[in-house]
């Protein structure tokens, strides 16, 4: 399996600055480490950063390549382990002379928040000798291998885009929707009609279509819309993806429905007869949302309790599956297809060309059209791609993500879309592991972003010595994900992001071995290269919950 590691840059950023910290280098000196060991570390690593970008480019193809980089990787973050044990170390009591009763003076919240995963972590001070002279003997072994490859210094491209890009909100703005108004009318004039009004069950009306190219965006836009409000008692939105857990999915559904007493139950019986009362004589309108599920018995199931609503009660359920639409619809499904390239291009622009002067609009229009084009009439691509641009005015950099070797990569080696790579691999450098350390997060999952932040300071990947910097170093880190679309705010709750399905598949392709989840029913290898580990708890396996009202 290809992959693109770029984020492999960003963790050498991290070494070379660990490197040459000066808490560092003075504990290594209380361990009478030669500093010459130390310093041939830093040698190497810049001498292997020269590479990387040849490197990340050519693993698409080069199988060699791709392992190498794997093998670098691995070493990487060994070299990780010995220098944290000195930062640790540099913070407060040594690790090295086994457990101490007193706490660490300089941790704060941030290093208590979680562990970190270590599989070769070391833990005396022979051990650390002996694992300073094997990473040295690694690095000159990489380095040899590096040579047969005939990889070529480069200074990368577009990567060094800038990482300032300011906050953008993202609730539902139909200005940016295009293509869309004809499906939106037709199934809101379905809504509206007395054929559902009158129905004597619960109407279910599928919306299908391929990943990206729509289908939450337009039933939140029907969600939205002041004349499906008024017909209805209230409505619902809860996210199904593909753990469909009829214990969670009940559950979420009946703490959306107004004036719900707390069901602490977690019998499915328990919790259908709450929501079927609840439900009783109202006329609903609920949407499911990303519906993966074949079982026809499931679907009955949760169906069940649902019957209960009023005439007129109507879910909307949106899937990539015909096989689903077919099972759950009563009525025929709406089909999204893919945007044109006027339309598609419309959704790019939008984004792209804020605060650009227009001269250079002028000149990158002809670039940006033929980008658009290979985004494949998908709306997600193309916003992520124009927020990736937003504001860049150089045509070389435009000119570098058209002709990007990644658009040639068949997605069915991946399952990732081109474009999604394209948009990760031009991140900036510090971002990409915060951005693929959110693996090991469920799908749907709702985030914290000062949690989130709290647990990338944790694990080293923001910031330096100094608690306040580190959290305003993730806190940039955040909003240049949420700026190109990789989060989107909760309209239910500001404080929560959402990260589209697609989006989190790439997370899980780019972070591969290294981020780990253990998910019950889901046995998998561990990988012994594993660094990053997450446990399913209670309310990993409810779906979550938003309100996408505006």
């Amino acid at each position: 399996m290809v992959v693109v590691e770029a984020f492999l840059s960003a963790l050498f950023e991290i070494l070379l600055n660990k490197l040459v910290a000066d808490p560092v280098l003075e504990y290594a000196r209380r361990l009478k480490v030669d500093r010459a060991v130390l310093q041939g570390w830093t040698n190497t690593l810049l001498h292997l950063q020269a590479v990387l970008h040849d490197a990340e480019q050519r693993q698409i193809r080069e199988e060699a390549v791709k392992r190498w980089l794997d093998d670098l990787k691995a070493l990487a973050y060994d070299i990780e382990d010995v220098l944290d044990q000195f930062e640790a170390d540099a913070k407060g009591p040594s690790l090295v002379q086994g457990p101490q009763t007193s706490s660490s003076s300089g941790g704060g919240k941030e290093w208590k928040l979680i562990p970190s995963f270590h599989p070769s972590g070391v833990n005396s001070k022979k051990e650390i000798g002996d694992k300073i002279k094997t990473i040295t003997q690694e690095l000159e072994a990489i380095v040899k291998r590096k040579s047969f490859l005939l990889l070529s210094e480069s200074v990368g491209g577009m990567a060094s885009v800038t990482d300032q890009r300011r906050l953008t909100s993202f609730s539902v703005d139909e200005a940016e929707v295009y293509g869309r108004g004809g499906d939106k009318e037709k199934i809101i004039e379905l809504l509206l009609s007395d054929e559902l009004a009158t129905a004597d069950k619960v109407q279910v009306i599928p919306i299908v279509g391929m990943g990206g190219v729509g289908k939450t965006t337009l039933a939140k836009i029907i969600y939205n819309d002041k004349r499906v409000g008024d017909k209805f008692d209230f409505r619902l939105w809860v996210c199904v993806s593909d753990q469909f857990d009829l214990v969670g999915i009940t559950k979420a559904i009946l703490e959306l429905v107004p004036e719900h007493s707390s069901n602490n139950s977690n019998t499915l019986q328990s919790l259908q007869h709450s929501l079927q009362k609840k439900l009783n004589g109202k006329r609903y309108f609920l949407v499911l949302d990303d519906i993966w599920n074949e079982n026809p018995d499931n679907w009955s199931t949760l169906q069940a309790p649902l019957k209960a609503g009023a005439q007129g009660s109507v879910i909307i359920a949106t899937t990539r599956n015909e096989k689903v639409a077919s099972i759950m619809g009563t009525t025929p499904f709406c089909r999204l297809s893919e945007l044109s390239d006027e339309q598609c291009w419309s959704v790019f622009a939008y984004r792209a060309f804020e605060n650009i002067t227009p001269d250079a609009t002028k000149n990158l229009k002809p670039i940006g059209r033929k980008i658009v084009q290979k985004c494949k009439g998908l709306p997600l691509a193309a916003k992520t791609l124009g927020g990736l641009l937003r504001s860049e005015q150089d045509e070389k950099a435009w000119k570098e993500m058209m002709n990007n070797e990644i658009w040639d990569l068949p997605t069915e080696q991946s399952n990732i879309l081109p474009a999604l790579h394209l948009s990760y691999h031009y991140l900036p450098t510090k971002v990409k592991q915060c951005f693929a350390y959110c693996s090991i997060f469920p799908k749907d999952y709702e985030y914290q972003k000062e949690e989130l932040i709290l647990l990338w300071v944790a694990q080293g990947f923001v910031g330096g010595f100094k608690g306040e910097e580190m959290i305003e170093e993730g806190e940039k880190c955040f909003q240049n994900l949420l700026s190109r679309s990789f989060f989107q705010q909760s309209s239910q709750n500001k404080s929560l992001f959402v990260m589209h399905d697609l989006i989190h598949d790439l997370a899980q392709f780019v972070s591969r071995e290294f981020c780990f989840r253990l998910e019950v029913g889901k046995q998998k290898t561990f990988s012994k290269r594993a660094r990053h580990l997450s446990y399913n708890r209670e309310e990993f396996d409810v779906s979550k919950k938003f309100d996408p009202t505006s």
